[in-house]
C-alpha cells in the first residue's frame, strides 16, 4: 500500500469522508480563512473538508455523547485534514520562533495530514462559539490543558472557561479522541505513532 495520497484524489477514495457526510456538526475550516495565526487562506484551491473514516466515525460518536448531555450544543470542526503541503507553509511560517513546539514537524507528518486529528470547538444553541478562555490558534499558555490550574489561580482563565473545555474533551475522549497538552482545541484519533506508521499521509 503507497502511504501517500494526493488531496485532489481524496474524492471518492474508501479511506476517507467528506465532512458533508456528517450530520450534526458545523464547519469552518479556519485554514481556508485569513482567519488563523498565519493571516492567510492557506488551503484555496483545496477542499480540505476530509477525514479518514475511523476518524470520521469518532466524530459520529462525540456528536450523539454532545446531543444527549447538552441538547442544542454543535461540535464545530476549525480543521481536519490538513496537507502535507501545507503544513509545510505553516512549518515555514514560523521559522526562526519559538512557536514552532505548536507545530508537527512536517518531516515527521502532522496527525493532521493523515486525516486522524481535528481542531474543534462547541458553539450554543445560538450559534456562539464557547468561551474557552483563549481563542482557536492563540499559541500562548491561556491555550495549554496542562496549564490550566496555574492560569486558573493567577487570573488568566475562569472557572467557566475549564468548564467548557471539559464538555469538549467529554465529548471527544468518550469517542475516543486523545487531547494533547498545548491545546484546547486539539484532538487525535488514535495513537500518533500507529497512525504515521499505518495511515496513508495526504500531499
Amino acid at each position: 500500500m503507497t502511504q501517500h495520497l494526493a488531496i485532489e484524489q481524496l474524492d471518492g477514495h474508501p479511506e476517507f469522508r467528506h465532512l458533508s457526510t456528517i450530520e450534526g456538526i458545523g464547519v469552518d475550516l479556519r485554514y481556508a480563512t485569513p482567519d488563523n495565526f498565519v493571516g492567510r487562506d492557506l488551503y484555496s484551491p483545496y477542499d480540505c473538508a476530509w477525514l479518514h473514516t475511523q476518524a470520521a466515525e469518532a466524530l459520529e460518536r462525540a456528536v450523539a455523547w454532545l446531543a444527549q448531555r447538552k441538547p442544542g450544543h454543535t461540535l464545530l470542526v476549525l480543521d481536519a485534514l490538513r496537507p502535507q503541503r501545507v503544513q509545510e507553509q505553516l512549518w515555514a511560517a514560523l521559522d526562526g520562533t519559538d512557536l514552532r513546539m505548536y507545530l508537527a514537524d512536517p518531516a515527521r507528518g502532522s496527525i493532521h495530514s493523515f486525516g486522524m486529528a481535528l481542531d474543534i470547538t462547541i458553539v450554543d444553541e445560538h450559534g456562539q462559539e464557547l468561551d474557552m478562555g483563549s481563542g482557536f490558534d492563540e499559541l500562548s499558555e491561556r491555550s495549554h490543558p496542562i496549564l490550566e490550574p496555574r492560569m486558573l489561580e493567577a487570573g488568566e482563565i475562569q472557572p467557566h472557561h475549564i468548564a467548557n473545555r471539559e464538555l469538549l474533551r467529554g465529548a471527544m475522549f468518550h469517542a475516543g479522541f486523545v487531547g494533547i497538552n498545548s491545546e484546547w482545541w486539539h484532538f487525535d484519533c488514535g495513537n500518533r505513532d500507529q497512525v504515521r506508521a499505518t495511515f496513508r499521509r495526504v500531499l
